[in-house]
């Protein structure tokens, strides 16, 4: 899949020695910063002709596709550069582990693997409602129609009051994370997703 980008061109190349533009590598589902790469011209193309990033290697100075060696490769979703013109995002869908050591970013440390985790779950809901695999609740719960899910989203409601009202903190967690999970279903459902709250949310903050 080819990713749209600015040319290469259009980078403020002064200021960036040896041709040599930052990175920052993000993912696109969780929005967790993943790792920090280099690419020049010809990774920084390769990259959006290919869609699988691509850097340079400053250590063996030549290209470098991650995953070449460990599978575990980075889909390029879109690319952009900063206010500057001297960096670059990248959102992508991790395919395996990001960091050497096996975590999932590079910044294990600075953010928990469950940071981000409810829009990483929203991507397999999707995913479930795009192939409807047999033996999955979610699908089920697809199949079973917009009222159903909707019912479902009504019974953990009233079990999440009923344990906040009780106290019960634990069981609270429980309950409200069964009423995330089905009223991300029926987001998904009807056409919705985080992002459409998110807009919503916004407008009224501001």
């Amino acid at each position: 899949m080819k990713i749209s980008g600015i040319s290469f061109s259009e980078l403020n190349l002064e200021k960036l020695p040896g041709g040599l533009v930052p990175a920052i590598i993000q993912d696109d589902r969780t929005l967790q910063v993943l790792m920090l790469g280099y690419m020049n011209r010809e990774a920084y193309e390769k990259t959006l002709a290919e869609g699988r990033v691509t850097f340079y290697s400053r250590t063996r100075q030549c290209l470098w596709t991650k995953g070449e060696t460990s599978g575990n490769w980075l889909e390029a979703v879109s690319v952009a550069a900063d206010c500057d013109a001297d960096t670059l995002l990248v959102r992508v869908i991790p395919h395996g582990p990001t960091c050497h050591t096996g975590a999932r970013t590079c910044f294990g440390k600075a953010t928990p693997d469950e940071e981000g985790f409810i829009r990483y779950l929203q991507s397999v809901i999707q995913g479930r409602h795009r192939e409807m695999p047999e033996g999955s609740y979610t699908s089920r719960l697809f199949t079973r129609g917009v009222n159903k899910i909707a019912q479902k989203v009504g019974e953990e409601a009233v079990e999440t009051v009923i344990e906040a009202v009780a106290g019960n903190r634990d069981a609270l967690v429980y309950e409200a994370s069964d009423l995330v999970y089905h009223l991300l279903v029926l987001l998904e459902a009807t056409g919705l997703s985080i992002a459409d709250l998110e807009r919503e949310l916004a407008r009224r903050h501001a």
